[in-house]
């Protein structure tokens, strides 16, 4: 290759943020081979409803547009988690209103298997180490339980609840709001690290 010749935008995202292995799990970036994968898993609506700005219904072009923006400097870091080589769901870091912000999203097939406290894990053990963040935060529907539960297992710790626009039902919900402080999450830090492939 020289000089010249672009590089691949997928090849440049993938070298943008390392992959993350967890005991069962590797996160990576999304690739736009991913698309319908992606597409398949998050057209359920019990999915949009749960997230603040996956549409329902979610067609393949929304899959596309998604990781073609994905992982650009300066923006959000995404992840694509993967099991078996097979994608079962995402998580990414965001800035909202200058705060770090998680999210993340299963497939309904994979749920109650504990893949997004694992991903959540490696997620926060990634945000804190490599990325130097002070604190993070999140959110859950409140009638989200199950999200609930995997915040207050990787350490986050309830503030409140506040009001937040759901795309997909396009009307504002009541979340739950997280945070969880670098000295708390060191604190707890038992943990099995995170393994970086590359």
């Amino acid at each position: 290759m020289t000089l010249l010749e672009e590089i691949p935008s997928d090849s440049f995202r993938e070298a943008s943020i390392p992959v993350l292995e967890t005991e069962r799990l590797v996160m990576r970036a999304p690739r736009l081979a991913d698309a319908k994968a992606v597409s398949m898993l998050a057209a359920d609506r019990r999915i949009a409803e749960n997230t603040a700005r996956i549409p329902h219904p979610y067609r393949l072009t929304d899959a596309e547009n998604f990781i073609a923006t994905a992982n650009k400097p300066g923006g959000e870091c995404v992840y694509l988690i993967t099991r078996d080589k097979s994608v079962v769901g995402a998580c990414s870091i965001a800035q909202q209103d200058g705060a770090a912000e998680i999210g993340y999203w299963l497939g309904i097939e994979h749920w109650g298997k504990g893949y997004a406290t694992e991903a959540v894990h490696a997620l926060v053990d990634y945000a804190f180490t490599d990325l130097g963040y002070d604190a993070l935060h999140a959110g859950a529907r409140v009638t989200n339980p199950a999200s609930r539960r995997v915040l207050e297992k990787c350490g986050f710790q309830w503030t409140g609840v506040g009001l937040y626009r759901i795309h997909s039902i396009k009307s504002s919900a009541p979340i739950d709001r997280f945070r969880l402080d670098h000295g708390i999450w060191s604190a707890l830090k038992g943990w099995a690290p995170i393994k970086r492939v590359s």
